[in-house]
């Protein structure tokens, strides 16, 4: 039987294997250098001196649902920000980093649309949904997900008599904006236009939600 140590050791990516990721990448760059930068290269300079991206977007950091792929943006088109479950934490609590980019975002940039796109099966969401308030712990996942309890008690208030995985889907649609909507008031910044995507992987259906939006 071998050790843990051993195994562990075993389980690591060989040096060829990383070293043909890091090849793939490069292929990939080149692609784009001759394929897109070299044939675009005046819009490509304006862009390392400037931008003016007329979308400000927060998505979910999962790698299947990439707002660029599926929304086709080019470089400048978009300032966007992915995270677990494309949360919002509240204004004048919580984490920094989204409300940042978000302050940034309109009041530097100026974007004038500010969209967020949420998906279906997030896990980020269910760990949200199935995260027992009372249990501390050092998890970052736990300290994350926590900043979207309003929205979690929004969803079982309005769907207590669903399974989770419904409450799931209910929760998916409504944890981000609820928190963009809060933030935009608290920081006195105004958007001509505020919409949510709710993109459902399984057929790749795409969902549009105006505010003012019901959840489900």
């Amino acid at each position: 039987m071998e050790s843990p140590a051993q195994e562990t050791k075993d389980n690591k990516p060989k040096v060829e294997e990383v070293s043909d990721h890091f090849k793939e990448l490069r292929h990939r760059f080149l692609g784009f250098k001759k394929d897109k930068y070299l044939s675009n290269l005046e819009h490509y300079q304006r862009l390392s001196e400037i931008q003016t991206p007329k979308f400000m977007v927060i998505a979910c950091a999962d790698s299947r649902v990439c707002p660029s792929t599926i929304l086709g943006f080019q470089p400048g088109d978009a300032f966007v920000i992915r995270n677990v479950a494309n949360l919002v934490p509240p204004h004048d609590n919580g984490p920094t980093e989204t409300n940042a980019a978000l302050e940034f975002a309109v009041n530097s940039l100026e974007v004038e649309n500010l969209l967020v796109v949420g998906h279906s099966c997030c896990g980020g969401i269910k760990a949200l949904m199935s995260l027992d308030d009372e249990v501390i712990t050092s998890s970052f996942i736990r300290s994350w997900v926590f900043v979207g309890k309003p929205a979690k008690l929004k969803t079982k208030a309005a769907a207590s008599n669903l399974d989770l995985d419904q409450q799931c889907r209910h929760c998916e649609k409504v944890c981000s904006l609820l928190f963009v909507l809060h933030n935009l008031i608290q920081i006195i910044i105004k958007l001509p236009l505020r919409f949510g995507l709710y993109t459902k992987r399984s057929n790749c259906l795409l969902k549009l939600q105006k505010h003012p939006f019901e959840a489900c």
